[in-house]
């Protein structure tokens, strides 16, 4: 078989960290390794299938005889970057929100659209988490019966916004149950024991920027803007997986159980759906898994042609990391590196 050339830039951070064990546990063919941060993190070491690497610093000549870059820096970072990379034939899969809406690259689920990575023309962009696993339940409804309209919650957990605010989670747990007051640094509002129905920075229209991400997203994603989506975002004092409390409304009627049909023959999903012995969907269950888990199907009585769901997924692996590999997976595939 085959091996790559694969970079990692951002592999110091909880996304790089879980892209780096994705890429062990999945058995991607990598047949050499460069791992790229910021200068501060330059000289540490990190372990890839038993073997110690050195973290380098990231500069545009870091990318000569790389075929695949996976990225996780912010935004400016990859628009920075990624350009260099690609001019040193690599093929950038970027985990930022730098490059989603551009009408020229490709944004990816490979268990939802991985005809898209087709088009790409060097970068492709990965999803927000709480849009990907969204998507990927919403597929085979979508296939079967058409979504007219998506109205979901997302309850978030601190790890989306990096590890500092894992950390700010834990101290103020301490904190709080030792009876010491809290000032929040990552936060706009104290995390522990608490939930925070603010994600990003807001807009004019009154949503969030992490909010209106999940519309703008779903459109490309599911190529069919005529999905009506409702979001609300709150962060919540839980350490990894993202649960959402999804309702669509669709043109011909599903039941659950057909739903739950779909569901089982679907890639990437699990079903978790037995109330009455107490199963469903769990952030501590979903926790370093890569696939979505499905539950509480039920009808809505308050439309003819309705469903409510609820949802989680691991935002750092499926949301992030491993689906950024799945996306390299099916670039090797396909045969386009």
């Amino acid at each position: 078989m085959k091996k790559y050339h694969v970079a990692i830039l951002g592999a110091t951070g909880a996304v790089g960290r879980a892209m780096l064990a994705s890429l062990e546990e999945r058995q991607f063919p990598v047949g050499q390794l460069t791992l790229l941060a910021s200068p501060r993190s330059a000289g540490t070491t990190l372990v890839f299938a038993g073997k110690e690497y050195p973290v380098e610093a990231v500069t545009p000549e870091a990318f000569a005889g790389v075929d695949i870059a996976l990225f996780s820096p912010g935004a400016s970072v990859s628009r920075e970057y990624a350009p260099a990379a690609v001019s040193h034939g690599a093929i950038v899969i970027d985990n930022s929100s730098a490059f989603r809406m551009d009408p020229d690259i490709p944004l990816v689920v490979p268990e939802v659209n991985p005809h898209a990575v087709h088009r790409h023309h060097g970068i492709i962009a990965n999803p927000n988490c709480s849009t990907i696993q969204m998507v990927v339940a919403l597929k085979p409804i979508h296939d079967a019966a058409r979504i007219r309209r998506v109205v979901v919650s997302t309850y978030q957990s601190v790890s989306g916004a990096g590890n500092k605010a894992m950390v700010e989670l834990k101290e103020q747990t301490a904190a709080q149950l030792s009876g010491q007051d809290t000032t929040p640094r990552y936060f706009p509002h104290p995390i522990a024991f608490n939930a925070i129905p603010h994600i990003d920075v807001f807009l004019e229209n009154g949503y969030t920027k992490e909010e209106m991400k999940m519309v703008y997203e779903t459109h490309k994603i599911m190529e069919d803007d005529q999905i009506a989506v409702s979001p609300t975002a709150v962060r919540i004092p839980v350490l990894i997986g993202h649960s959402e409390s999804i309702n669509v409304e669709t043109e011909s009627h599903l039941s659950p159980d057909e739903a739950r049909k779909l569901w089982e023959h679907a890639p990437g999903v699990v079903i978790v759906d037995d109330p009455s012995s107490n199963l469903y969907p769990l952030a501590i269950h979903a926790a370093h898994q890569d696939q979505v888990l499905i539950g509480r199907v039920r009808q809505d009585p308050t439309v003819p042609n309705g469903l409510n769901f609820w949802i989680v997924a691991d935002n750092l692996r499926k949301g992030a990391a491993t689906n950024t590999v799945q996306i390299a997976e099916l670039l090797v595939k396909e045969g386009l590196v």
